[in-house]
């Protein structure tokens, strides 16, 4: 059993920020139960371009407001507690805040803490090693 908090994790390697979010990363591949689950933060006032080449995401907005849009379409979807919005098809989208807006995402296959978006918004596929650990008796 794992119990992590999200104090637990504040100002550590799973504390990734960038100049438009901060994402708490609670599970990830290390834990090698097939997804990763994220608190993110997305600030206000800031535009953030992503595209999940090779990610499936869920995301469960549980406070503030933005605006999703599908930047393949061109359709835009209002975000605000409650709403989730999955990235099935791996959408194109932008992300713009109009207040800061904190997440909760789940990723398949699961992230490994050490993405960072590329200038096309993508996470690279990042597979962790497997080790394997002596048992002493």
């Amino acid at each position: 059993m794992i119990v992590r908090s999200l104090a637990d994790i504040t100002e550590t390697d799973r504390d990734v920020k960038a100049a438009t979010w901060r994402s708490k990363r609670l599970v990830l591949a290390k834990e090698k139960v097939g997804f990763s689950l994220h608190e993110t933060v997305m600030y206000a006032g800031t535009e953030t371009h992503m595209w999940y080449a090779n990610h499936i995401e869920a995301v469960l907005c549980i406070e503030g407001e933005a605006e999703l849009t599908n930047a393949e379409t061109g359709e835009k979807h209002h975000i605000v507690p409650g709403t989730m919005y999955l990235l099935d098809g791996h959408e194109h989208h932008i992300m713009r805040p109009i207040t800061d807006i904190r997440t909760i995402c789940v990723f398949n296959p699961p992230v490994t803490g050490r993405e960072v978006h590329d200038d096309n918004g993508v996470y690279p596929l990042i597979v962790e090693e497997e080790t394997t650990q002596e048992v002493s008796a």
